[in-house]
């Protein structure tokens, strides 16, 4: 059932550091996801560790972006100059990878059962962006947590009046023991722009491995299996033909903010993604989801 504050069974208000999180202790999982950026920093069943990585530095400050979790990158991605010409004329700021993961969301609505629970929040791009971005959108994003894992769908609707061309990821941070026996499978033969490399395309000959700095846009929405030497996660997209693969290595990680220098060997990114050739455009009113889930492999 859907309820208010006050009314939840499993769902509370926390403060961290500076910013406002909803804390979900469910009998069967724990989940943490902040207003700001709409961001989710943990889910995991009860009695295992959290599913997401996060940086033991990240800081929880307003108007800085989180270190981890799942950052939402919205409604541009990475570098304005590298974006489409259709999304880099709307971007009035030198910023990557747009507002939304520093924006503070709305609570719209909290619904629990005895087995799962769903959050939707909602970021309204008006005015208030007038600075930064010269559209008008409408940003909801829907948790949904169960024992068997979390999906978070984000839809995006074109408030404006002529059609509306961005780009988006969700940028998921996820752990491991050691990145050099990571692999993910799934995107075998896929083309990729490799952006180390002058953003030349490359093709995919076998799992993904580690072994440096990593920072790909692949041109596929297959669904992955992360292994790692501890655990094997499936991550399935939708609405989305593009995926990210992002590890900083050695050198980037000692120039990056709130991320130790030795923490590149202890995480990998896999972002569900609207990135490059796989722009989006909305007519006006038109809506359009970007969405992925993480079960156990």
């Amino acid at each position: 059932m859907t309820t208010r504050p006050g009314q939840w069974s499993f769902t509370r208000w926390q403060t961290i550091g500076q910013l406002e999180a909803l804390e979900v202790h469910h009998p069967r999982f724990r989940a943490r996801v902040f207003l700001q950026g709409a961001h989710l920093t943990h889910f995991a069943p009860v009695g295992e560790s959290n599913w997401l990585w996060l940086s033991p530095d990240a800081r929880f400050e307003p108007g800085r972006a989180i270190r981890g979790g799942v950052p939402v990158c919205w409604p541009w991605f990475g570098d304005p100059g590298r974006n489409p010409p259709e999304v880099k004329r709307r971007v009035l700021s030198t910023t990557a990878h747009g507002f939304a993961r520093t924006a503070v969301w709305r609570l719209d609505r909290v619904t629990e059962t005895a087995h799962d629970v769903e959050i939707q929040l909602s970021l309204d791009a008006n005015g208030d962006f007038d600075e930064l971005w010269g559209g008008r959108a409408r940003a909801l994003a829907t948790f949904s947590f169960s024992v068997s894992g979390c999906e978070l769908a984000l839809t995006t609707t074109n408030t404006g009046t002529d059609a509306l061309a961005y780009t988006q990821a969700l940028h998921t941070y996820l752990p491991t023991p050691d990145i050099s026996r990571s692999r993910i499978r799934g995107l075998e033969h896929s083309v990729y722009i490799d952006t180390l490399d002058d953003w030349r395309p490359k093709t995919q000959e076998g799992p993904v491995i580690f072994d440096g700095e990593t920072d790909r846009i692949y041109e596929s929405g297959s669904a992955m299996i992360v292994c790692t030497p501890a655990v094997t996660r499936l991550l399935t997209g939708s609405g989305s033909d593009s995926t990210v693969v992002w590890n900083p290595g050695p050198e980037k990680a000692q120039r990056l903010s709130d991320f130790p220098d030795s923490a590149w060997r202890e995480m990998l990114c896999v972002e569900t993604a609207n990135a490059g050739n796989d722009y989006q455009v909305l007519n006006s009113g038109e809506s359009r989801t970007l969405a992925f889930t993480l079960r156990r492999g």
